[in-house]
């Protein structure tokens, strides 16, 4: 769990969110002294590592080789 003052929390609240989008918990404290902590909510969370999820399978390049024959072929090549 992050821990920031109210400081950094008003100088830095975009980032702050962000790592609260990535699951993060985040404490913020006044003179030490924790008063507040934001956390995700669960659909965000879950919506967020699907759209993740999509990117990769769309940055991934097709190939015409099936994937057991690619992994044989590897195995046999590697002896």
């Amino acid at each position: 769990m992050n821990k920031v003052s109210v400081v950094q929390a008003k100088a830095h609240f975009s980032e702050i969110l962000a790592k609260v989008e990535l699951g993060h918990d985040v404490v913020i404290t006044r003179r030490g002294i924790p008063v507040a902590r934001l956390s995700g909510l669960e659909h965000a969370k879950k919506t967020m590592q699907l759209d993740a999820i999509d990117a990769f399978r769309a940055s991934l390049v097709p190939t015409a080789e099936r994937s057991a024959d690619l992994i044989r072929r590897m195995r046999d090549e590697s002896y």
